[in-house]
């Protein structure tokens, strides 16, 4: 038995293969983009080398694609067969019973597997960073944070990874709206390991949080030569350096960003659409002409529609559709989300059951330029559930805050605003939505 420098010990006798898990779990832990290729140098070692097995497995159940999930279906049942001969370690049998929930899209109860991993082993870090990722696409922000809460006081800041680990820890913070705290955080996260993308993530999202428009572009900047490394996360973290010039009015320059470093990189990955897709929303909400870029989008957006493998990605394309006037495209996204809500397996399907379908519908009407009258104050307080950041998931919340201004509904459109404001100090957009409904309400007593 080995044990690699993250603290697995794995049941290989082939230094090789522990080597080389390591650099791709080092890889992952920075978004770097060769996790793959060092997985591979791994099994070449040892065919058989069940972490690497299972690491491609998550790899696959995190593309959240529906023939990325059977992959990690095939690999699984590869991998309970291969422990069923070869007596697995505690850390290898916990990545193979989570990575079998996982890829039936058992996420929450994956995540279980893994905390009791870190409930024997609170220095394991692959397992950390795992229950973080999957807690963070299943929108589990509290379970994000009370994750790390629980292995802080296990490690020593001489350990390696001490810095991805507060990194994590940084940005569960921030999701809980403890900006100052999550800045200490990262900062010190970056000072131990200084290629700490997601550490960098977490300023970025305090800036713009804490309305630091300028600051947080100018920190992004300057942290260019570590994240322009990274795998398609960088595209996110440009997104995120427009989001910071559009909140503090400048929509031409936050296009100019989007025409410049996303435009060109469009794929089939449902974190580069939805990068692409909120962004352009936004603009579109900002006055801004720019069908014929969502039009660039539709392929995408089509291909996928049947695809409710990720409600989060699911609304996204949805927003491709509406923006684009195809109805016809939104309706069948909506009723792949109902038949996704009414199947028993899987947490996504309470998602879509949830606030998944109810978002949706709203989306759907503004494909057909029709009214709808859900509690959009109460949905929004529900949105949390799809998974993402609240960055992420803001642009739902000003698009049923501008649905309730357009309808008049001042309670609503109040409430959704409040909900924003406790979050993001950015006023750019709430005297917008204030606008249209001193407009709308003005109109209305002409009319009377």
């Amino acid at each position: 038995m080995l044990t690699d420098r993250h603290n697995g010990l794995h049941s290989t006798v082939e230094q090789t293969a522990v080597s080389s898990f390591d650099a791709a779990v080092t890889e992952l832990l920075a978004h770097r983009p060769n996790v793959m290729p060092h997985l591979d140098a791994a099994l070449a070692a040892d065919p058989d080398h069940i972490a690497s097995l299972a690491l491609k497995g998550f790899g696959s159940v995190l593309l959240a694609r529906s023939e990325h999930v059977a992959s990690a279906r095939v690999m699984a049942a590869r991998l309970k067969a291969l422990t069923d001969r070869r007596r697995p370690t505690a850390f290898e049998a916990a990545l193979v019973a989570a990575l079998d929930l996982a890829s039936r899209g058992a996420w929450r109860d994956a995540t279980s597997v893994l905390q009791q991993r870190l409930a024997e082993c609170p220095i394991d870090l692959l397992s950390l960073k795992l229950v973080h990722a999957l807690r963070f696409m299943s929108g589990d922000a509290s379970g994000m944070l009370a994750s790390t809460a629980s292995v802080l006081d296990a490690w020593s800041a001489a350990a390696p990874g001490y810095g991805f680990m507060l990194g994590c820890h940084a940005f569960a913070l921030e999701e809980h709206c403890l900006y100052e705290s999550a800045e200490r955080t990262a900062r010190i996260a970056l000072a131990h390991d200084p290629g700490d993308a997601w550490a960098l993530h977490a300023l970025a999202h305090v800036h713009v949080m804490q309305g630091r428009f300028m600051e947080g572009f100018d920190w992004l900047d300057a942290t260019k030569p570590v994240w322009s490394g990274c795998n398609n996360f960088r595209f996110h973290l440009i997104w995120h350096g427009a989001l910071l010039h559009l909140a503090r009015g400048d929509a031409d320059r936050a296009l100019a960003i989007y025409d410049a470093d996303l435009r060109p990189h469009l794929a089939d990955d449902f974190r580069d659409l939805a990068n692409a897709s909120s962004l352009l929303w936004r603009l579109r909400q900002e006055g801004m002409d720019v069908r014929d870029r969502f039009e660039e989008l539709h392929g995408f957006a089509s291909a996928r529609a049947q695809d409710t493998t990720l409600v989060f990605a699911s609304l996204h394309h949805l927003l491709t559709m509406a923006a684009c006037g195809d109805a016809g495209g939104a309706s069948e996204i909506v009723a792949a989300l109902v038949r996704r809500g009414a199947r028993p397996d899987g947490d996504q399907a309470a998602v879509a059951a949830d606030a998944g379908l109810d978002l949706a519908r709203v989306i759907l009407s503004l494909a057909q330029n029709g009214a709808t009258r859900p509690d959009l104050g109460r949905l929004a307080q529900r949105a949390q559930c799809i998974g993402g950041s609240n960055e992420q998931r803001d642009v739902f919340l000003r698009t049923l805050a501008l649905m309730a201004a357009d309808a008049g509904d001042a309670r609503n459109a109040g409430a959704i605003l409040d909900l924003r404001r406790r979050m993001k100090r950015e006023q750019q957009f709430a005297t917008l939505a204030e606008r249209r409904l001193a407009e709308t309400l003005d109109s209305h007593r002409v009319v009377a």
